[in-house]
């Protein structure tokens, strides 16, 4: 059985909570893409060039996901992506995934626009900026970095502006995706408005 749930959705508006979720209740595989691109530009920070960390990228790039989640890789993945070339190069691996047998969730910004248009399901997770903000603030006040909210907002905008309006691959809603505006939403009903969305479209 191959079934395609895809999310997109801007920085810190639940697209990865929801897409854990999802993959744990219907037994589907997830992939955060994000972390393919935050991967690639962890080895950016360390010299390497952006097309040759994409195109050289192994699971082992993926195994400290922990580490990816920094402000500073947050910065040089937004960077890296709109790089046309290494889109390309994480297009196919990211494919492969989506239609593996058993079902996969994939959660990043071009998923049901660019990577699998053909999904099953496609969600645009989003929120109001300053929401996604103050969420942003707290994971990283809780993981010991040292910022404030003004900081984080404009690092939200900014990066909001580069994934809106970068020429490949743009962060836009699909046409047939359903929005989910996640500012006033506790997590339990974001996740039962995904839940539903799924249940809907298996019984089709």
């Amino acid at each position: 059985m191959r079934f395609t749930v895809a999310i997109d959705g801007p920085a810190a508006a639940g697209k990865g909570t929801i897409g854990r979720a999802v993959a744990a209740r219907f037994g589907f595989a997830h992939l955060d893409t994000g972390l393919l691109y935050r991967a690639v530009g962890r080895r950016m920070l360390d010299g390497e060039p952006p097309i040759t960390a994409a195109v050289a990228l192994t699971p082992e790039d993926l195994s400290d996901p922990d580490a990816l989640r920094t402000a500073e890789v947050a910065e040089a993945a937004s960077k890296v992506a709109v790089i046309p070339e290494v889109r390309a190069a994480l297009l196919d691996f990211q494919r492969a995934f989506a239609r593996r047998a058993g079902g996969a969730v994939l959660d990043g910004r071009d998923i049901g626009t660019v990577i699998c248009p053909e999904a099953e399901v496609k969600l645009f997770v989003t929120a109001s900026a300053e929401v996604r903000a103050a969420r942003r603030l707290k994971e990283l006040l809780a993981a010991g970095f040292e910022t404030d909210l003004g900081t984080v907002l404009a690092d939200v905008l900014a990066r909001d502006a580069r994934d809106a309006e970068r020429a490949t691959a743009p962060m836009v809603a699909a046409g047939d995706a359903l929005t989910l505006d996640t500012s006033e939403m506790s997590v339990e009903e974001a996740v039962a408005a995904a839940v539903a969305a799924v249940e809907s479209r298996q019984g089709a």
